[in-house]
């Protein structure tokens, strides 16, 4: 049997947003082990975007460990505006480069697993199934609203329930009583452990 070859496209706001909605960390080394072991993995995006002019983010941390670690990072800086009661909004939206890299990859993968419940991707996903590619979604309906769109749910080829993989990709609530309490020195390029969307330590 041919070897399934699978990418993973993650949408990183809204996968923070449903993993915090569920109440627990994920980690990243966990996750990308976890689908390692499924089938090849050809690539594993991370997209997001960042606040400019912002001496440190604390997103970044997080961006700089994924970097070094087998993820391929997509950030784009947001956008600041002013809506139309006069309150200042940032936007930042990568939807358009997650469907463009994942259209330029579809002739080189079979399985697509995007995390996102954004029905904005549903059109995203009805391309790539027409291109030959499986797609599987991975959100939640257990939250309070469900994290994942209707439309976007009843187009994948199959939805993974963010639920069922926690043991699997979740971190261990126990290290963070045995970790050990933290320094300040930086260094990204060394880190072990992942750290959460935020860029903390756990």
């Amino acid at each position: 049997m041919q070897t399934e070859r699978t990418a993973l496209f993650i949408d990183g706001a809204n996968l923070y947003a449903t993993a915090k909605a569920l109440g627990f960390d994920i980690d990243y080394k966990r996750l990308l082990k976890e689908f390692q072991t499924r089938g090849y993995l050809v690539r594993a995006f991370y997209y997001t975007a960042l606040i400019e002019d912002q001496e440190y983010s604390s997103i970044r941390p997080l961006i700089d460990w994924l970097d070094y670690n087998g993820y391929r990072v997509v950030t784009k800086p947001t956008k600041e505006f002013v809506d139309s009661t006069g309150r200042r909004k940032v936007k930042g939206n990568m939807d358009i480069e997650l469907a463009i890299d994942a259209l330029e990859l579809a002739p080189h993968i079979n399985h697509m697993v995007l995390f996102s419940g954004d029905g904005d991707f549903r059109s995203l996903v009805e391309a790539m199934q027409r291109r030959g590619v499986r797609v599987s979604v991975v959100s939640t309906i257990t939250s309070q609203p469900p994290m994942v769109a209707d439309e976007l749910r009843r187009q994948a080829d199959e939805f993974i329930d963010i639920v069922s993989l926690v043991p699997k990709i979740g971190r261990d609530p126990s290290e963070r009583a045995e970790r050990p309490a933290r320094t300040f020195e930086r260094r990204p390029m060394h880190r072990d452990a992942p750290l959460d969307e935020g860029g903390h330590d756990v």
